[in-house]
C-alpha cells in the first residue's frame, strides 16, 4: 500500500504544478459571479438558474481534470522512460495501475471539494439556505462517478497510442452516456430482434454515469436522497471501477513497455 500511495502523491503534486485546475476554477468562479451579479430582487428562478450554470461548469471542469490528468499518466511515463526505474523498484504493474488511479481520484476529490465549497458559498449567499447534507451527497456521488471515468480513461491509455486520441474518445463516450444512456432502454423496446437485443445489451453493459447526476435535486432544493439508494450507487461505482481497473491490469501486463 505504501508504494501505491507514494505513486498517488506524485500525481497529486503534478496537479499543483500544472495550471489546468487553476484556469478552470477561475473561469468557473468568474462566470458564476458574473451571473450572480445580475440577480435582481432575489428572484428564485434567477438563483436556480445561477446554481444550474455553476453546477454545469463544475461537472464540465471535473471531467476535463479527470480525463486529461489520467490520460497522460502512463503514456508520459513511457515517453520519459521513467516507467523502467519505477518497475525496477520493484513496483508491480498492478501497483502502478492502482497508484495512478488513486492519485488521479484523490486529485479529483480535492478539486471537487474546492468547487463544491465555492458553490455552497455562492448558493448560500443568494438563498440564505445551507443544505449541507444534500451537497455532501452530491459531492460524494460526483466523486464516485469520476472514479469510473478515471478507471475507463486509464484503460484507454493502455489501448490507444496517443493520450490526445484517448482523451477525445473518452470525452465522447462519457458525454454520450450522460446524455443518451438513460434513453437506450426505451429505444430498445421499440426495436425488433436482433437490434433490440443488441441495444439492450449495450444498455446493460455501459456504466450508467447518469445515476450519479443529482444536479436537478440540488438546483430545485429537493429532498435528501435515500441513504440506501446513495449506498447502492456507491457500491455500483466501486464495482464498475474495480472491473475496469482489472481490465487495465490485464492489458498492461501483456503490453510491451517499449
Amino acid at each position: 500500500m505504501s508504494k501505491i500511495f507514494a505513486l498517488a502523491m506524485v500525481v497529486i503534486k503534478e496537479l499543483y504544478r500544472r495550471k489546468d485546475f487553476y484556469v478552470l476554477f477561475i473561469l468557473t468562479a468568474l462566470i458564476t459571479l458574473l451571473l450572480g451579479s445580475i440577480n435582481l430582487f432575489n428572484d428564485d428562478k434567477i438563483v436556480r438558474y445561477l446554481k444550474e450554470v455553476c453546477l454545469l461548469l463544475i461537472w464540465a471542469s471535473s471531467l476535463v481534470i479527470a480525463i486529461v490528468t489520467t490520460a497522460r499518466q502512463i503514456p508520459a511515463e513511457r515517453e520519459n522512460r521513467t516507467i523502467f526505474p519505477l518497475l525496477a523498484k520493484p513496483v508491480s504493474r498492478a501497483q502502478l495501475v492502482l497508484g495512478k488511479f488513486t492519485g488521479c481520484w484523490l486529485t479529483c476529490g480535492l478539486a471537487l471539494l474546492i468547487f463544491y465549497v465555492f458553490f455552497c458559498v455562492v448558493s448560500g449567499t443568494h438563498e440564505h439556505h445551507w443544505p449541507l447534507l444534500n451537497y455532501f451527497q452530491a459531492l460524494w456521488l460526483h466523486w464516485w462517478m469520476l472514479a469510473i471515468v478515471i478507471a475507463l480513461t486509464l484503460l484507454g491509455s493502455l489501448i490507444f497510442t496517443a493520450s490526445s486520441s484517448n482523451s477525445t474518445i473518452i470525452f465522447i463516450v462519457v458525454i454520450g452516456i450522460l446524455l443518451l444512456a438513460r434513453h437506450l432502454g426505451k429505444v430498445a423496446l421499440q426495436l425488433l430482434d436482433p437490434a433490440q437485443t443488441i441495444v439492450y445489451a449495450v444498455y446493460m453493459a455501459i456504466p450508467h454515469l447518469e445515476f450519479f447526476d443529482v444536479r436537478d435535486l440540488i438546483v430545485h432544493n429537493g429532498e435528501l436522497i435515500a441513504w440506501w439508494a446513495w449506498g447502492i450507487a456507491t457500491l455500483y461505482a466501486l464495482g464498475y471501477s474495480a472491473f475496469l481497473l482489472l481490465l487495465a491490469w490485464l492489458v498492461f501486463r501483456r503490453k510491451a513497455l517499449n
